[in-house]
Order: structure tokens, then C-alpha cells, then sequence
């Protein structure tokens, strides 16, 4: 098989894109996950911490945002990861890196511009076919990834 593209998803509390969670895909189709410990300088009388998460399980369970910065960049140094398209990641990945005053080593690209024969109305719907199918959730860093790797695998064998 070729080798398959970087796929990255970021889960975000809904009101202000604060980063809680982040998946991305490695070229041999495994993906890794984690829980992103909150910064302070994220966090302010208007900040909350919404979705699926508490702030003891993001502080025990979750890592530095410096730390997912590390493991990124050992795995995806200067390369294109791909998203849903929802822009979603841009705002959250951006907040990662500005918390440490770095630039982005990495750049982002809708997932459905790597499938020619695909226009982008047909492959969100595949996409949203995909979650149901395989049972999994649309919010949820990890299983973004999956559905975009599944997806990813029916459209190249066409």
C-alpha cells in the first residue's frame, strides 16, 4: 500500500477553541491520541472548560501542550497533515504553538483535496457514512482519524 497521507483532528472546548484532545495518523496507519493539558494562559474568568472532559482528568490524564508540540514534530517535521475541513484544527493547533511563541512546522489541507474523482460535497457525506458505519463519534479526535483513514483506504482502491 502507498503510504498513507497525515491525517489530524483536534477536539476543542466549544466556546473559545481552547485544545483539549488531539489525534493524528502515522504513515503505517496507526494513530496516536492524548488528552492536552491546559496551559494557564489559556485559562481566565471567561475560559471554560466544556465537552466531554473535566479539568482534573485534562491535568492528570493529559499532556503538556509543549509536549504534543515535541511528538508532532517527531512525526510530521515540515509535512502537509490533512483535516475534516471544519478549520476547527487551524484555530486550536495555532493556540499550541503561540503559547511557546513557535511557528507551525506543520501546514493543514482539507482531507478532500487528495481524491480528484471526489468533489467535496460527496466525500463530507462519505465521511459522515463512514462514522456510521464503523459506530464511531464525530467529536472525538481518535475516531476522526480512524474514519479518515478507513475512508481514505476505500478511495484509493477505486
Amino acid at each position: 500500500m502507498n503510504d498513507i497521507p497525515g491525517f489530524i483532528a483536534l477536539e476543542t472546548a466549544s466556546d473559545d477553541g481552547l485544545p483539549l484532545a488531539i489525534a493524528w495518523s502515522l504513515p503505517d496507519g496507526r494513530v496516536k491520541h492524548t488528552l492536552i493539558q491546559p496551559d494557564d494562559s489559556w485559562l481566565n474568568e471567561e475560559s471554560s472548560i466544556t465537552g466531554d472532559y473535566s479539568m482534573e482528568e485534562l491535568e492528570s490524564l493529559g499532556v503538556s501542550p509543549l509536549d504534543v508540540i515535541r511528538e508532532l514534530e517527531n512525526d510530521h517535521f515540515n509535512a502537509t497533515l490533512y483535516t475534516n475541513g471544519s478549520g476547527e484544527e487551524d484555530q486550536a493547533l495555532a493556540r499550541l504553538f503561540d503559547t511557546y511563541g513557535l511557528d507551525p512546522f506543520v501546514e493543514l489541507a482539507p482531507a478532500e483535496v487528495l481524491y480528484d474523482a471526489v468533489g467535496p460535497g460527496v466525500w463530507q457525506h462519505r465521511r459522515g457514512e463512514t462514522f456510521n458505519e464503523l459506530g464511531l463519534e464525530p467529536m472525538r479526535p481518535e475516531h476522526e482519524i480512524q474514519a479518515m483513514l478507513h475512508l481514505h483506504q476505500r478511495l484509493v482502491e477505486h
